[in-house]
């Protein structure tokens, strides 16, 4: 349990901060459930829609922290490859 003021203030900060975190991940995560869903559909054109939505939220999560760039641009390159695949 936090005792001094300045380590109180840091839980606080924390609390708020894992909130904002939970939230931007949550999103990112919708974002890349629509585009799985519109690959399991077979609809390339949805699909290729979806990723272009995706795409700016996955890697705002890598500047706001949240994600890894490697993790981003991995995730991005799978599901680019998958949605391509689509039109084979």
């Amino acid at each position: 349990m936090a005792n001094t003021l300045q380590s109180k203030k840091r839980a606080r900060q924390i609390e708020r901060r894992t909130a904002v975190n939970t939230a931007r991940r949550s999103r990112i995560r919708t974002f890349l459930r629509k585009v799985e869903e519109a690959i399991a559909s077979g609809n390339q054109d949805a699909a290729q829609e979806a990723l272009r939505r995706a795409q700016p939220e996955l890697f705002r999560g890598v500047t706001k922290g949240v994600l890894h760039k490697n993790t981003a641009a991995r995730k991005m390159s799978r599901l680019a490859a998958r949605v391509k695949a689509l039109g084979n």
